[in-house]
Formats: structure tokens, C-alpha cells, sequence
């Protein structure tokens, strides 16, 4: 009985994309939601495939620089993932200019755009304030989440349990004297965010400087947007007034995001 091209070649279609390249792509965020490394057997209970179909995933991946055999058998994110990563991050820093503008022009306060990557915080985009005291926040500059505006926004929907584990790796170092050091302190913080719907970092990163934050809804990878100012500028009342702009560019730009297929 003659078989097709892709049954032939192990690649059958489903839904009109190749299975085997989304197995890979499914088992590459796997290893990234099990912290970058795991073993065959934990991708095989997660994922519901066979072992050797798994083998032979990671194979390929291996050969193709996106994934490595540690010493210990287990399988890495490889480094060649870090390239790709990069130039996403940059794309949707470009993709976010024109709204983090919309803010600028609305809030009058400088905006930005972060990720979470790993247990860090990147920050991918920026427009400055036109304000002669303005705060500025470099493009690529990573920082801890649990000082920051958006490293809250970020975190409110993670597991509390998630939430510990990444404060035990990075440690809670006072960047200021108002610096939120303990575990409890920060979920304290959190259920604040959830409560309210945004974040706040009250002096928290830098004196002087207050930033509000919210996230991205739906976006492709946990992303935040913020705006940043002069603690005597970013009142409570101006609060009131910031907020809700930031909510708006942010479905905005989720839906940007989804039409993109970022």
C-alpha cells in the first residue's frame, strides 16, 4: 500500500503544520518551563510521547545546535536558542515603540517594555520622557524582578510556590532602603497586584523614582509594560489617572502581539 510523503518521512501533517516540528517545539518550551533541563523520561511523562519518539526529537535538536547532552545524560537548552532569543527580544521591543509612545504622550512619564527571562528582568524597549527630569532604564539591562514595577506585574500570576523557588535562586538584595527582603514581604506584595490590577515600585529600585506597571494579557511570552517618573510627579493622583491608560496600551498591544503571531 503506498504511503504519502510526509507519513514516509515521519512527518505528518496536523492541522495543516508538520508533527514532528511541532512535537520540537512543544518539547523545547517543555525543557524551558522545567527550568532549561530535563531528562527523556520526565519530556515523555509531561508530553504524553513515547520515549522513542522523544529520542529522536532530541537527536535532531542536538545536531542542530538547539539542544545539548549534558555529562549527565540529561538534555540543555543549547546555546544557539540565544541568538533567536535576541533577536525576538529586539523585534518585539520594535513592534512596542509606537504604543510605549502613546504612553509618553498620554502619561507624560518615560514608558517601557520587560520580559521575564529566566529569573531576571530584561527590559526590551524604551521611550523617554520629554520631561528635562526624566528616569532612563538601558535597553537590555537586566534586573531582579523583586524590585521592580514590572518584575511584580510579571510574577502576580505566578504560583506562589513558583514565586519562592525563583526568590531562593536570585536572593532578595536591597537596592534601597524601601526594598521589599523577604519571601513573605513580596507575596504580600503580589496578592497587592492581583487586588488592585497593576504594580507599583514605590522607591523600591531607585529613591526618588515611582513606576506603575502592568502586564501584557495574552501575550506570546510574559511581558509588562510600565511607566517610570519622579516620585513627586507620580503621585497618587496622578495614579488614578496613569492607570487606566496603561490597561488600554496594554490590550493594544496584546492584540498587536496576536495578529502578529509573535
Amino acid at each position: 500500500m503506498p504511503t504519502s510523503d510526509a507519513s514516509a518521512t515521519g512527518s505528518a501533517k496536523s492541522g495543516g503544520g508538520v508533527q514532528s516540528l511541532e512535537r520540537a517545539f512543544d518539547l523545547l518550551e517543555r525543557m524551558a518551563d522545567a527550568g532549561g533541563e530535563v531528562g527523556l523520561s520526565e519530556l515523555s511523562a509531561s508530553s504524553g510521547l513515547p520515549l522513542p519518539t522523544i529520542h529522536r526529537l532530541m537527536r535532531t535538536l542536538v545536531a542542530c545546535g538547539y539542544v545539548r547532552q549534558q555529562p549527565n545524560r540529561r538534555y540543555a537548552l543549547g546555546p544557539r536558542l540565544i541568538r533567536l532569543g535576541e533577536s525576538a527580544a529586539r523585534l518585539l521591543g520594535t513592534w512596542a515603540r509606537p504604543y510605549l509612545a502613546r504612553l509618553v504622550e498620554e502619561t507624560g512619564e518615560t514608558a517601557n517594555m520587560a520580559l521575564l527571562d529566566g529569573d531576571e528582568i530584561v527590559y526590551v524597549a524604551q521611550v523617554p520622557s520629554k520631561h528635562s527630569m526624566r528616569m532612563f532604564t538601558e535597553v537590555g539591562r537586566r534586573v531582579l524582578p523583586h524590585s521592580t514595577g514590572v518584575g511584580k506585574a510579571l510574577l502576580a500570576d505566578v504560583p506562589d510556590a513558583e514565586v519562592r523557588a525563583l526568590l531562593g535562586r536570585t536572593g532578595m538584595p536591597a537596592a534601597t532602603e524601601k526594598t521589599i527582603t523577604t519571601p513573605e514581604g513580596f507575596l504580600d506584595a503580589l496578592e497587592e497586584v492581583r487586588r488592585l490590577g497593576y504594580a507599583v515600585d514605590d522607591n523600591e529600585q531607585e529613591m526618588g523614582v515611582r513606576c506603575l506597571a502592568v502586564s501584557v494579557p495574552g501575550s506570546p511570552t510574559a511581558a509588562a509594560i510600565s511607566i517610570s517618573g519622579p516620585a513627586g510627579r507620580v503621585t497618587e493622583a496622578a495614579v488614578a489617572k496613569i492607570v487606566p491608560v496603561l490597561r488600554q496600551v496594554a490590550v493594544e498591544l496584546s492584540q498587536t502581539l496576536a495578529s502578529s503571531g509573535a
